[in-house]
């Protein structure tokens, strides 16, 4: 696209009234729309919590902790940044209190103020505009989203508006605030009430900031009355106040957006001037049919997913499996059926032996990362299960280092075979940890300290996974810490199983497989496939595993 070139600019997404209502998908929306008009977007999110980072994090508590490419652990946002966008971030992408705070002491500490007092204002809240210009810098982009989480309000997230408005008394013209607010809807009165928002504003206007564009999050669309009244109240122009209702998929939002004209406000209110208002939703339109068709077809396969965070309430799976639940779907729709999901808890299979017999029902099973004994019992149970019965099979990470452990066990007759991470002192240790790591787990370092991050692998021909990837290196995602022991590899080989992905240095295993004449699909991955779904590139090995599942429901009619 031939256009001006422009200052770099800055959007900021703050929440008002309420959190957990969108803003990252509304970032990664406006950043979809933008892409698509021709336009470079680096997104940034911003935690205000003090971690350094989202690796220590409980899944239960905080959602999945997402692994860019580059090895940072990370908010779930980050993945769907990448899923909107169909792009690799990094580490600059990504900003934590912690992260701040951390850096500002360590500069301290090393004299680098040259002795000065060292405060919040100036010291902190420069060290957050840097970092967001080291990002648009590092990206080469044209235009910087950042998402402040949290809520307007939060004392932690006020250092972050302070320094977003710091930037925009700097680069006027440059910069541009969305307030997110939700309407809420009282069921006894049955209107739409829009003081919240009021109120919000009013409070983002104490730290100096005034919202140019307000996202209205609600159960239903905003009237011609509401948006009157936030416009008036909020002095927001009418047709910046954009109605976004529920809707039936996160990946509506983008086009919802656009019918609103939100990607042409935004380079409006940047100013932007000659832009080629056109913008290219065709393979993402696409996408979305292809999942509105698949959503009501008869057609259906049915996964079960048995791990260990199940029992603490639905609403808390969606986030805890995020990327894996995304994954599923993304694969499915390519085979045009529906994915049903079911959420066993691994640790009833070591309660009610009768429960493995309900397995024979599902389609495919697929067992998820995870740490720990807790569940792996159920977990190994079902496993053997799955291979003598011929079911699919999907293991990822700890998946893959139970079925090496099951295949160990009930196969080749090494009935003490376990991992250290079980059990430290066992005899026949087929999963082990690498000596780098435990220097680290003897110092109680166990933040960012796991093999994280992208590494290739090597694969064998022949094989399911060589034929799924169709290529022979390829490159994934990691989070781990425990490996296939080297000493057991040979013995492993020639009792049948495949080792179809290895490091390019021979050492590391990173895929595992029986052949086709044993079982149908029984498969295994050291690293996170997942991570690398993406709505317009569905993972291989995902798609494969879909493939095996809907041609044994064909194979049993």
């Amino acid at each position: 696209m031939n256009r001006k070139k422009h200052n770099h600019k800055y959007i900021f997404i703050i929440g008002g009234v309420m959190s957990g209502v969108g803003k990252g998908i509304a970032a990664s929306s406006l950043g979809n729309i933008l892409q698509t008009k021709g336009f470079g977007i680096n997104l940034i999110k911003i935690d205000p919590y003090l971690n350094v980072d989202a690796g220590t994090m409980n899944p239960v508590e905080h959602g999945e902790v997402f692994v860019l490419k580059d090895g940072l652990e990370c908010d779930q946002d980050m993945g769907n940044y990448e899923r909107f966008l169909n792009v690799d971030l990094t580490k600059d992408d990504y900003i934590t209190s912690g992260m701040v705070y951390k850096s500002v002491i360590e500069k301290e500490r090393n004299l680098g103020y040259k002795g000065k007092c060292v405060e919040a204002i100036p010291h902190i809240r420069d060290e957050i505009i840097n970092r967001i210009n080291k990002a648009a810098e590092r990206n080469g982009s044209d235009i910087s989203i950042i998402e402040i989480g949290g809520t307007i309000g939060d004392y932690q997230n006020i250092m972050f508006i302070e320094a977003a408005r710091v930037l925009n008394v700097k680069k006027q013209g440059d910069v541009l605030f969305i307030m997110m607010s939700y309407l809420p809807i009282p069921k006894k009165l049955g209107e739409m009430k829009s003081k919240p928002t009021q109120n919000a504003t009013r409070l983002l206007n104490s730290y100096g900031v005034q919202p140019d564009i307000i996202i209205a999050r609600s159960e239903r669309p905003l009237d011609k009355k509401r948006k009157e009244k936030i416009a008036a109240s909020c002095s927001v122009q009418e047709k910046y106040v954009i109605s976004a209702p529920d809707i039936e998929s996160i990946y509506d939002v983008p086009v919802n957006f656009e019918k609103n004209n939100l990607g042409d406000i935004t380079l409006k209110l940047l100013n932007f001037d000659k832009v080629d208002k056109n913008t290219d939703f065709k393979k993402w339109k696409n996408f979305i049919k292809k999942s509105k068709k698949t959503s009501t077809s008869k057609k259906k396969v049915n996964i079960a997913i048995v791990g260990k965070y199940f029992n603490t309430g639905d609403f808390l799976l969606s986030d805890a499996y995020i990327s894996i639940i995304e994954a599923l779907k993304f694969s499915s729709y390519e085979f045009e059926v529906k994915p049903i999901l079911h959420w066993l808890d691994s640790k009833e299979f070591e309660i009610n032996k009768n429960k493995l017999k309900s397995l024979s029902k599902y389609d495919g099973i697929l067992i998820p990362g995870g740490f720990g004994e807790t569940g792996a019992k159920g977990k190994l149970k079902v496993i053997q299960w799955a291979r003598e019965n011929k079911k699919p099979y999907f293991g990822i990470c700890y998946g893959m280092q139970l079925a090496i452990i099951e295949y160990s066990r009930n196969v080749l007759g090494m009935k003490d075979a376990n991992t250290v991470e079980i059990e430290p002192k066992t005899k026949i240790a087929v999963i082990d940890i690498m000596p780098d790591q435990k220097k680290k787990l003897t110092e109680n370092n166990y933040g960012g300290t796991m093999r994280l991050g992208s590494y290739e692998a090597r694969l064998k021909k022949g094989t399911i996974a060589r034929r799924a990837y169709g290529k022979n290196i390829i490159e994934e995602r990691h989070r781990h810490r425990y490996e296939v022991n080297p000493e057991y590899i040979e013995k492993l080989s020639s009792g049948g199983m495949v080792f179809s992905g290895v490091s390019l240095d021979g050492k590391l295993m990173e895929i595992v497989e029986l052949s086709l004449d044993k079982h149908p699909f029984f498969l295994s991955v050291q690293f996170h496939p997942e991570f690398q779904a993406r709505p317009l590139r569905p993972h291989p090995l995902f798609t494969a595993f879909i493939e095996v599942c809907v041609k044994t429901i064909k194979n049993q009619k």
